[in-house]
């Protein structure tokens, strides 16, 4: 209950929801719509686009040229920090770009027959098509935006605008609720044994807490799992 009486709980859980719903969105149509540019044949400096982003996998700016960049761009202290920043992974982005490469070219040349454009064939055509591996990003990325809290640490301090797991980790952290009558411990002696029998339930709990809402998203995407997977990362 030490926890759960901790009225940022509720904000951080607010907060989580939308960095993990808006978040997600825009990685799936970011990534998309760069993954369909890569696949596709014909198109000008699509080799070179696609060196520039897997250098990205081995080399970064930094820490703080990254901060200078969004500080410049306006999105400091902002929800757009938690979303605009990490809007598109590259491994993800490689392996839905190998997704729709091996989907049939009929299908895309027979709805250009019909007067489809670009956006139509990869809305209509190769997102259903590739069902698999989307679900798979699906997964990766509401995961990923369920975790984070570095990001946050750094970009925000508005603390209405941190996420679920910045306040767990603030929790993790303190030793001030233990003990503290009012955080909800009233009544504990300072035993070492009931000092340490508290902190390991505080910690148990957050881990319950930050864990248990992202594993009903499993099921649902589980039989997509190895078979999203595996149309990304090989290639005929």
């Amino acid at each position: 209950m030490i926890v759960f009486n901790n009225p940022n709980i509720g904000i951080g859980y607010m907060n989580t929801i939308i960095y993990v719903t808006a978040g997600t969105l825009v990685n799936l149509l970011m990534t998309s719509l760069g993954a369909y540019a890569l696949s596709r044949e014909g198109y000008k400096f699509k080799k070179f686009f696609t060196i520039a982003i897997v250098f990205t996998m081995y080399f970064g700016g930094g820490l703080i040229p990254t901060f200078l960049l969004v500080k410049a761009l306006g999105m400091l202290d902002s929800r757009l920090a938690m979303i605009i920043p990490s809007a598109i992974g590259t491994w993800n982005l490689i392996v839905l770009r190998t997704a729709f490469a091996s989907v049939p070219k009929s299908l895309e040349e027979s709805a250009k027959i019909d007067g489809a454009n670009d956006f139509v064939i990869l809305f209509k055509i190769f997102i259903p098509v590739s069902k698999a591996t989307m679900a798979v990003m699906l997964l990766f990325y509401a995961v990923g935006h369920w975790n984070s809290w570095f990001d946050a640490m750094i970009y925000l301090r508005d603390r209405e605008l941190f996420p679920l797991q910045l306040f767990l980790r603030e929790i993790l952290i303190s030793n001030s609720m233990i003990g503290n009558p009012a955080a909800g411990a009233g009544g504990l002696s300072n035993s070492a044994d009931e000092f340490f029998f508290m902190e390991e339930t505080i910690k148990y709990s957050t881990i319950i807490i930050s864990t248990v809402p992202i594993l009903f998203i499993y099921p649902f995407i589980q039989k997509y799992f190895t078979k999203g997977v595996m149309l990304g990362s090989l290639k005929e």
